[in-house]
């Protein structure tokens, strides 16, 4: 009787990552495509960046690799030649951004 066990045990599916493709199931990434903006809502977000100062407190969602950001953040930087938005703790490009508003 113990040798077929051994017997069925010896053709048993072996995982040699025991665990791996649990953790890679559970880590799978849900990749969001960027959003193409109307020409009202880009020419809109065009005003309103032109109305930040520096020092001032804003909530700006934004598109970062694979999915949105919100953001809330104090400007340090606007640069209007390289069209990025310089924030304390991040940099956004104006091209990224979806959504921008002045707390």
């Amino acid at each position: 009787m113990q040798d077929n066990d051994f017997r069925a045990k010896q053709f048993m599916p072996f995982d040699s990552l025991k665990g791996f493709y649990d953790m890679i199931k559970y880590q799978e990434i849900n990749i969001k495509n960027k959003k193409v903006l109307s020409d009202d809502t880009y020419n809109y977000l065009n005003e309103q960046i032109k109305t930040i100062n520096k020092g001032e407190m804003v909530t700006i969602n934004y598109y970062h690799n694979i999915d949105y950001i919100n953001t809330t953040d104090i400007v340090k930087k606007i640069d209007n030649i390289n069209k990025k938005i310089y924030l304390k703790n991040s940099i956004i490009s104006f091209s990224d951004i979806i959504d921008i508003k002045i707390i």
